[in-house]
Order: structure tokens, then sequence, then C-alpha cells
């Protein structure tokens, strides 16, 4: 059986945020902060290269944020 498969780098498998080639203090973008958080660190790109998903679920959750705070502005005096 011969197979294709040639993974030279012993840190391959593992968090790709502990890789020496991840990152080197660059910023990374929207995608690439919530695909490391949606798949806790296993890979940085599942979301893709455009960042409009990404900045999706940030608004999202500064959506789910301020509701949350009006919500218990306003409904905390009502008993």
């Amino acid at each position: 059986m011969k197979t294709d498969f040639d993974f030279p780098k012993k840190d391959l498998i593992g968090p790709v945020v502990f890789r020496p080639d991840f990152n080197n203090f660059e910023t990374i973008n929207v995608n690439q902060a919530w695909s490391l958080f949606f798949s806790a660190g296993q890979d940085d790109k599942v979301l893709g290269e455009s960042t409009e998903l990404g900045k999706f679920f940030t608004n999202l959750l500064i959506a789910v944020g301020v509701t949350g705070t009006i919500w218990g502005t306003f409904f905390s005096n009502l008993g």
C-alpha cells in the first residue's frame, strides 16, 4: 500500500496557536479569531477568508450584550 501523505513537521498535530510558524506577533483577522474560538484552537481557517461571517459573529455578540444590559436595566425593578 502506497500513501501520498508526507508529514515532515513534528508540530503538525496539535493546536495551531502553539505551532512555531503561527502568528509571530502578526495581527489576525476577525475570521481567524472566531475560527480559533469555534475550533478550540485547532484551526484558524474554519470560516474561510472572507470577513463577513466573522463580523456577523462579532456584531451578534455585541447585540446580545447590549440587549442583556438593557433588559436588566428596565426589568430589574419590576418585583
